[in-house]
Order: C-alpha cells, then structure tokens, then sequence
C-alpha cells in the first residue's frame, strides 16, 4: 500500500514538474500582461493621479479610425477564414483518400510555403504583385495592373492579406487535418463504401463530422488570428503606403502606444480584442460541445 502511495506521489511530483514551466510562462507573459491591461484600459491619469474610469474605452470607441479598422478587419476574416477553412479541408480530404508513397511528398509540398512567414512573406509577395517584377507580370497586366499604385490599393488589400496568410498557414492545417482523419476507424468507412457510398458522401456524412472537433478549433484560432492582424498591414503600408497605419485594430493600438502616448487606449483596444476573441470562443465550444466526451 505504501509502495503504491510513493508511486502515485512520484507520478504527481513529475507531472507538477513538467508543468510548471508552462504555468510560470502563462503567468509572466499571459495571465499579469492581461491582468495589467485591464487596469491600464479603466485607468486615467487625472491631475496627477490615478483615477479609474470609462474614459479610454469611450475615446478609443469614438476615435474616427476605431469602426473603419473594424471594418477592414471584418472584410479580411470574411475573405481568409473561409478560403483558410475550405481549402484545408480539401487538400486534407483528397491526401487522404489517396494514402500512399505520394502523400508524404504532398504533405511536404503543401507545408513549405509556411516556411517563409511574417516579413519575409510580406516582402516575397509584394515582389511576387509588382507588375514590374513579378513572375506573372503577364497576368497581372491582363487583370489591368501595370504598375504598384494598381495593384496595391485600399480594396484590393483583404484580398491580398488574406493570399499571403493563406499560402503561409494552409500547410499546417493540412497535416493538422489530416492527422485527425488518420484517426477515423477505418471499418466505419469501409462499411460506408459497402453500403454504396461515395468519396464525397463519405466525406461529407462521415469524415467531415468526426473530424468536427478539429475544425472548431481550427475556427477559434483562425479568428483569433484575423483579429491580431498586423504585421502584413504595417509592411505593405511601409513599402507603399497603401492602405494607413492604423488599418487593423492592432496597428491603431500601437499608434495610440507609440505615436500618441496613449497607453491606456492602447490597452482598450487589446482588451476589447480580447474580450472578442473570448466571447467567440465560447461560443464555437458551447454549441460544438468541444469539451465533450462519450463518456459524457
């Protein structure tokens, strides 16, 4: 009894351990960072003192630059999340329907665009769109577009951001997808085959649902994502002024920090970027019931 005792502590100890490193890292750089920001969002400085208020979240609301970057990042999510979504799950369907040597090259081939990330990617595909340079200039001047102003313009920009986080993060995705239909029972399709059923009606009334869980949670962190847009945004801007530098919620938050002394807008308009975020999440989890087992 009490060798079982030692080992059950023995498996605790390790366990505390393993996961303690997490939990120090989530408080120092998650957890205080947040609790901070929620303060420094109510908090004004009044006549040389703290007061606590609603003052930062009723500028940054009535900023004139606050609804149109709403707006600019609603257009991209409504453009991304979709195309990010559909063409994972497709590339990840036809892998697996067609498991043999191939499929590890594939898998290969769809996740290298993903290695050129953040400002390299921004800066490949601002060539890969210069009429001048591109690769494509043939059909980039069919399409109208002869020089940088054509191209890089306040309406073209979702559809640009939402190309190059698409050729970054589809990679992923696909062998994030496709993993979880390695793990569908192979009998259950199989019997589904017997029964008459095709690759689509397969995929679409078996794999699809099982794999439902995987897919909320590929929802959650693409529109955690879409939100936090910056770096593409605050690039482009820079190369061509296309676009402004308050485009995206976060580049007006880091206008209101580091332009405007603004810390406490700053830190509203993360919070209320979080409380977005948060608020969605809930609820993909509460009607997806992700949290769910069968044993529930």
């Amino acid at each position: 009894m009490a060798r079982g005792t030692k080992a059950r502590t023995r498996a605790n100890l390790t366990a505390y351990g393993f996961s303690a490193p997490y939990v120090v890292l989530l408080l120092a750089f998650g957890i205080l960072p947040t609790a901070y920001a929620i303060y420094e969002s109510f908090a004004d400085l009044q006549g040389g003192r703290r007061g606590f208020d609603l003052s930062n979240y009723v500028a940054v609301l009535s900023d004139f630059r606050f609804w149109p970057a709403v707006g600019n990042v609603m257009t991209f999510m409504v453009i991304w999340i979709p195309i990010m979504l559909g063409g994972s799950l497709l590339f990840a369907l036809l892998l697996h329907e067609r498991v043999g040597r191939a499929s590890g090259a594939l898998r290969l081939i769809y996740f290298l665009p993903g290695a050129v990330t953040g400002s390299a990617a921004v800066l490949l595909w601002y060539f890969m769109l210069q009429p001048d340079l591109s690769p494509f200039a043939p059909l980039l001047h069919a399409m109208g577009w002869h020089n940088t102003n054509d191209v890089f313009t306040n309406a073209h920009l979702p559809f640009i951001f939402a190309t190059i986080a698409f050729m970054t993060g589809v990679g992923s995705w696909i062998v994030i997808m496709f993993g979880a239909l390695q793990a569908i029972d192979l009998d259950v399709i199989e019997a589904a085959r017997v029964d008459g059923a095709g690759p689509i009606r397969i995929a679409m009334s078996i794999k699809l649902p099982l794999i439902g869980k995987y897919i909320v949670y590929m929802l959650i962190l693409c529109f955690a994502g879409a939100v936090q847009i910056f770096v593409e945004p605050s690039l482009f801007y820079g190369i061509t002024q296309a676009g402004s530098n308050w485009w995206s919620l976060n580049q007006l938050g880091y206008v209101f920090a580091f332009q405007q002394g603004q810390f406490g807008q700053a830190a509203t308009v993360s919070v209320i970027l979080l409380v977005v975020s948060t608020v969605v999440a809930l609820l993909f989890v509460q009607r997806s019931r992700f949290f769910q087992t069968e044993a529930d």
